[in-house]
Formats: structure tokens, C-alpha cells, sequence
């Protein structure tokens, strides 16, 4: 029976201060508008990042249509066998949230291109085009590839069914960290720009394991 009391009288007092009056309104009220305003601006700020992670909003602008999204159409990242396609979110935005929102904000600078016209004609994006997949390199660089291993995962890969050059540079470099996708990979969703300058990775010789 006292226990019950004591469970009561807290329960009594938890009530008190979750309805104690602050200014005109209860401390509940606050409590609930809060959390509901909080939901409310969570669900619309992922409704608003997620608009923004889908290929027609990328392509929504003239300067991705008609350049980098006509490259992509060219490749087997678009069009293969299988029907499977990436967009332009796969490749470039990574899936897990917190890097995802690391990478929209480095994008605010993609913004400010747009703003003031700087890839707007073919013209300015092939003047662009080194510098625009240098950065891209660098970041898939620094990354470890992520975007690519999003879909592309070294435990599913099926070694036996790839070429014998693939198969050998997959199990001697990428397999073994030596080396990550887009060391080999740069031009496979985008036609390559003047390469004059880039550094060439290349798979040492077999006398050379």
C-alpha cells in the first residue's frame, strides 16, 4: 500500500509540473507543440532533401541536360543488358545520411555555378569539363569510392565471370586496398575530358606481384 502511495505521489507531482503554467501556457503544451513542430519540420525538411536527391531535379537545369545527363546516356551506367540504370543521385550523392548531408552541402557550391551561368552553355562545360571531373576524382578519391560501392559491393563480385585483366586487377588491387574504383573507372559514366596532366593509374605487370 505505501509503495502505491509513493507511485501516486510522484505520478501527482510529474502532473503538476508537466501542466505548471509558464507565462499563458502550460509546460505540457509547450512540451507537445514542440515535439509536434518538431516532427512537422523533421518530416518536411527530409521531404525537401529528398526532392532534391532525385534525377529530375538534377536535371532540371539546361547546363545537366544537355551535358553531363547526354554523356550518361551514352553509357552502360544508362542503357545494358540487365535494364538496371544509376541516376544521377547513385553516383554522386552517398546513400548513408550523414555523409549525404556533407555532400549537399558541398553541392551549395554547384548552386552558386548555376546562379551566375558558369557551365551554362556546351561551350563554357567542355571549357569546365577537367576541372568539374577533377574535383570528382578527388572525391571519389578521398572517399574510398563510396558511391560506386553503394551498388558495386567486393564481397558480391563474381570474379569468375570478368575478364581476365578485370578478374586479376579486382583480387591483386581493389580486393587488397591497393587501389579503389575510380583509379581505373574515371571515364565510365561521363566521356573523359583532355586528359593531358591527370595521372594514369595503371596495373603493374605480373613480374612485378
Amino acid at each position: 500500500m505505501g509503495i502505491t502511495r509513493r507511485v501516486l505521489g510522484w505520478a501527482n507531482i510529474a502532473w503538476a509540473i508537466f501542466n505548471r503554467p509558464a507565462g499563458h501556457l502550460g509546460i505540457g503544451f509547450l512540451t507537445i507543440g514542440g515535439f509536434v513542430a518538431g516532427v512537422l519540420w523533421w518530416g518536411g525538411f527530409n521531404t525537401a532533401l529528398e526532392m532534391t536527391n532525385k534525377e529530375a531535379f538534377c536535371i532540371g537545369c539546361h547546363e545537366m541536360r544537355e551535358n553531363p545527363y547526354a554523356d550518361l546516356k551514352q553509357t552502360i551506367h544508362y542503357s545494358n543488358r540487365s535494364g538496371v540504370r544509376a541516376t544521377c543521385p547513385d553516383c554522386h550523392v552517398p546513400h548513408n545520411w550523414t555523409d549525404k548531408i556533407a555532400r549537399k552541402m558541398q553541392a551549395s557550391k554547384e548552386v552558386w555555378g548555376k546562379v551566375f551561368g558558369t557551365v551554362d552553355t556546351p561551350e563554357k562545360f567542355e571549357a569546365k569539363r577537367k576541372e568539374l571531373a577533377s574535383h570528382e576524382w578527388a572525391r571519389l578519391k578521398a572517399n574510398n569510392s563510396l558511391e560506386c560501392r553503394n551498388c558495386h559491393s567486393a564481397d558480391s563480385m563474381d570474379i569468375t565471370r570478368q575478364g581476365a585483366r578485370g578478374a586479376e586487377a579486382h583480387q591483386r588491387f581493389l580486393f587488397t586496398g591497393q587501389a579503389t574504383c575510380i583509379d581505373c573507372h574515371k571515364g565510365i559514366a561521363h566521356r573523359l575530358p583532355d586528359m593531358t596532366g591527370v595521372p594514369i593509374w595503371t596495373m603493374p605487370n605480373a613480374s612485378q606481384k
